[in-house]
């Protein structure tokens, strides 16, 4: 992966990731947890360079001894792996368990006529909160990115179009932002990746995890915009076929001017970003320099 910039697209084939659901259908997902951590884990170790700034992120900014750096890159990477076959699981029609904090906190938004945003990351497995939000009165446009592969796509629609939840391509024509509009018009709920910025697009910058970092300005900016209520949203990894579905709300005062408004909501994401990170530390998925 290029150490200046994420590209956003999962790893692997049409053909691989074909035969890896096919697999998923007949074998348990501990089986190939443990071939990933035995086999595949490691080659990926030699040959990337998210070691790298894996063991970086471990080291300096979550402040780890240099043993217990390398041992926690070695445990991202197989919980990643881990979060992959998972997704893969779920596409080939494997089940899990889903369990709900502050479940309460998104029902009352749902009920509400207008719609509202949900801030992902890549930490744990978001993937996974296709489960739990079927909602037939309000259903969830996620923002996904063009790069992403046919097939993961074609995945993604199959089974999450049962529940509800539709994609929405980022592509360079800008013909997602009139979706985004079209599905906040009609009280639907739309869902932005908010810890990764693509090139050029407008940043914000503050301070995460001790150093100055960039933030994308754009999810937070259509909340402000429209002056929605924004949820944070978490799905981390608790067990071999678990998952913890964490939900909070972040508030900004609507009556400041909408500059003070951004930064407000950006500095809430960030709080409970860092927060999710010291909770499950080897389960924020950064294989970039996110600190540039």
């Amino acid at each position: 992966m290029d150490d200046r910039q994420w590209t956003g697209s999962t790893y692997g084939t049409a053909w691989m990731h074909r035969n890896l659901i096919r697999l998923l259908r007949y074998v348990d997902v501990r089986f190939i947890y443990l071939f990933a951590e035995l086999f595949v884990v490691p080659v990926c170790l030699l040959i990337n360079k998210s070691r790298k700034t894996a063991f970086c992120y471990f080291r300096q900014r979550l402040g780890y001894g240099y043993f217990h750096a390398l041992w926690a890159v070695y445990v991202n990477h197989c919980q990643f792996a881990k979060t992959v076959i998972d997704k893969f699981a779920m596409y080939a029609g494997k089940k899990f368990q889903i369990e709900f904090v502050g479940q309460e906190i998104f029902t009352e938004l749902v009920n509400k006529e207008e719609g509202f945003i949900l801030l992902s990351s890549h930490m744990g497995n978001y993937e996974m909160g296709g489960y739990a939000l079927a909602w037939d009165e309000k259903p969830i446009h996620a923002l996904v990115y063009a790069h992403e592969k046919a097939s993961v796509m074609a995945s993604r629609n199959a089974v999450f179009g049962k529940n509800h939840v539709y994609m929405i391509v980022m592509g360079e024509d800008m013909k997602y932002l009139l979706e985004i509009s079209e599905a906040l018009r009609k009280g639907g709920i739309v869902s932005f990746p908010a810890d990764r910025h693509m090139g050029d697009a407008k940043c914000w910058e503050c301070t995460f995890l001790g150093k100055k970092a960039k933030f994308p300005q754009g999810p937070f900016r259509v909340a402000t915009m429209y002056g929605l209520n924004v949820l944070a949203v978490n799905v981390m990894k608790t067990g071999a076929k678990k998952y913890t579905f964490y939900v909070e709300r972040l508030r900004y005062d609507s009556f400041l001017p909408k500059k003070e408004q951004l930064g407000q909501l950006i500095e809430a994401y960030v709080a409970e970003l860092e927060k999710r990170i010291h909770q499950y530390p080897t389960q924020w998925y950064n294989f970039f320099d996110f600190w540039q």
